[in-house]
């Protein structure tokens, strides 16, 4: 072999290693995984068990930050001006990536050009429920008395531009009824005025509010997924009550900023599939009413844009100022 090729040879074989070196030696250094809303909430506690996973797998105990504050805006913001090295991660929400594009004229982020999705850890369908002294056992039997009482039965959520707001809208729109959207600031304070009787129905998500269903101080009229929930399997879907494609909940999935390389969102996404087949990580998802997801970056990244464009169109149709 001559030098000039042994030469060759040698610089092939180290730009491989190179090459090669980051997918190999990632993670060098403990994750930080910021979580865009408070402690306690389903977005943090699937975060926790995310992090307790991938924790317990790669032997570095990743850092669960919560930098809540403005729909999720501020931690959603920080970690779309951090560096894309695999090390800084979001366990971001259908809020912070579809419903806020919808109502926010501005966004200090761009939901798509920001980020690399990872996968989608979670789903948790939204229930349709009504105060008990509302005469309505089914889906049906509240539009009729909506339309019997136009503008006559208020619904809460969670605040303008919430996604319990649009879901409200949505099926207004749907509907063709005419009921009244009256905005909390958060989900706590809708939910005890609902119990008290001062509203007459909301959507929520089915862990806010499935022991009040079951102690019977709310009553649950349907749940807006594509399948039943085996949580409440005799309650009925949106689409099964004659309204098809009528779907609405909360998602709860990993992201990285724009940039991160391929290596690292592979080997995030492997992790996160295998995580969501564990017994015990599933039964943790049922008790919070959710469903484990695990899809690929690209069919994550297709949902987020598919989401976006659908919320956007209810939020015009609905007539909601931006913020």
């Amino acid at each position: 072999m001559t030098t000039g090729l042994a030469s060759f040879c040698l610089l092939a074989v180290l730009a491989s290693v190179t090459a090669e070196a980051p997918a190999q030696s990632y993670p060098a250094k403990p994750i930080r995984i910021v979580v865009p809303f408070p402690a306690g909430g389903n977005a943090d506690i699937f975060a926790r068990t995310f992090a307790q996973k991938l924790g317990e797998a790669w032997k570095q105990t990743p850092l669960v930050d919560n930098r809540a504050g403005a729909a999720g805006i501020i931690g959603t913001q920080f970690v779309a001006r951090s560096p894309g090295d695999g090390y800084t991660l979001l366990f971001g929400t259908s809020g912070t990536h579809t419903t806020n594009p919808a109502v926010y004229a501005k966004l200090p982020y761009d939901p798509v050009k920001d980020f690399a999705p990872v996968s989608n850890f979670a789903d948790s369908p939204f229930l349709l429920v009504v105060h008990p002294s509302i005469p309505a056992n089914t889906m049906q039997g509240l539009v009729a008395l909506a339309k019997a009482r136009p503008g006559q039965l208020d619904y809460a959520s969670f605040g303008a531009g919430s996604s319990a707001h649009l879901t409200g809208e949505m099926l207004r729109t749907a509907a063709g009824i005419n009921i009244v959207h009256v905005a909390y600031k958060g989900g706590p304070p809708a939910v005890n005025d609902l119990v008290g009787g001062h509203v007459a129905l909301m959507f929520n998500s089915l862990p806010a509010v499935l022991p009040l269903v079951k102690a019977g101080r709310l009553r649950a009229l349907g749940v807006a997924s594509a399948k039943r929930t085996p949580t409440l399997p005799d309650l009925p879907t949106f689409a099964g009550a004659g309204y098809a494609g009528f779907e609405a909940g909360s998602w709860y999935g990993v992201l990285a900023p724009a940039g991160t390389p391929r290596e690292a969102i592979s080997r995030l996404h492997a992790e996160t599939v295998r995580m969501l087949a564990q017994a015990d990580v599933r039964q943790k998802l049922a008790a919070e009413g959710a469903d484990g997801i695990g899809n690929t970056p690209e069919e994550f990244a297709t949902q987020i844009q598919r989401d976006m464009a659908r919320w956007a169109r209810v939020a015009r149709e609905a007539r909601i100022p931006l913020q």
